[in-house]
C-alpha cells in the first residue's frame, strides 16, 4: 500500500481541558481587534467602532500546561515584540450566522491567552496600507493556558483580567469592559466566518501593552481561569 500522503502530516495542535484527561483539539484562531475601550484609545483609536477581525494559524499556538512555565522564543525581525493579555473563547458547537442570545450554546469554555504581536512590523504594514499578517500570525504568536469548561468558570462576563511581567502589572481591567462582549463578538464573526468546534476566539486586550525582552516572566490572569506563565527566551 502506498503511503497516503507524501510527508507525515503535522500533530494536531492541541490545549490541556481542566478536570479532565481529554483534549481540546484547535481548528481555527481568531482574534478581535480594538475591543476594549481604553487599548483603542492607547491605539490612537475611540469609540464604538465595528468589530473587526483577523486569523493566526493553528500552529502558532504555545501551550502552557496548569503549573508549569512555558517557553516562548523571541521572534525574528522584530525589535518590538509586545505582549496582549486577553480573554479565549473555545468554541465546542459550530454554526453560521449565530444570534447573540444563541451564543452562549456554542462555547465550550474559556482560557487565558495573549496575542504576541511584532508591532514594529504591524505599524510598517500599517504605514505601507498593506496586510499586516507579519506582525500577528508568525511561530508562537498565540499563547494559551488550559481551557475551562464554560459550566466551571464562574461569572466570566464580569471577572478581572491582568498580566504581570516580572512581577510588576503591566495590564489590568475587567472582561466587563469589553466594547463587544462575548456573545455579541460570536454573532459578529460568525456572520463572516462559518464557526467550527475547535475554534478559539482571542476576544481582546485591554490596556497597558507593551514590549518584552528575553528573560521576561509573564503571569496572565482571568478570575475563574486558570493562570498562564511564559518565559521569553
Amino acid at each position: 500500500m502506498p503511503e497516503p500522503f507524501v510527508f507525515a502530516p503535522p500533530p494536531v495542535v492541541s490545549v490541556p481541558v481542566v478536570g479532565t484527561e481529554s483534549r481540546f483539539p484547535v481548528h481555527r484562531v481568531y482574534c478581535v481587534g480594538r475591543n476594549y475601550e481604553d487599548h483603542a484609545k492607547e491605539m490612537g483609536h475611540s469609540g464604538r467602532e465595528p468589530p473587526f477581525f483577523f486569523l493566526k494559524p493553528a500552529d502558532a499556538v504555545v501551550v502552557a500546561e496548569a503549573g508549569q512555565t512555558a517557553r516562548l522564543p523571541y521572534p525574528d525581525l522584530t525589535q518590538n515584540l509586545h505582549h496582549e493579555v486577553e480573554l479565549v473563547v473555545a468554541i465546542g458547537k459550530g454554526g453560521q450566522n449565530i444570534s447573540a442570545e444563541q451564543a452562549p450554546w456554542h462555547i465550550f469554555g474559556y482560557a487565558v491567552g495573549l496575542d504576541m504581536t511584532r508591532r514594529d512590523l504591524q505599524n510598517e504594514m500599517k504605514k505601507q496600507g498593506k496586510p499586516w499578517c507579519i506582525g500577528k500570525a508568525f511561530e508562537h504568536a498565540s499563547p494559551i493556558g488550559p481551557i475551562t469548561p464554560a459550566a466551571q468558570a464562574g461569572d466570566i462576563a464580569n471577572a478581572a483580567i491582568w498580566l504581570q511581567v516580572n512581577g510588576a502589572d503591566r495590564q489590568r481591567s475587567h472582561v466587563n469592559k469589553l466594547i463587544w462582549n462575548i456573545a455579541e463578538t460570536i454573532e459578529q464573526l460568525s456572520k463572516g466566518w462559518a464557526l467550527q468546534p475547535g475554534d478559539l476566539i482571542y476576544t481582546g486586550t485591554p490596556e497597558g501593552v507593551g514590549a518584552v525582552v528575553r528573560g521576561d516572566l509573564l503571569h496572565g490572569h482571568v478570575d475563574g481561569l486558570t493562570d498562564i506563565r511564559l518565559q521569553v527566551t
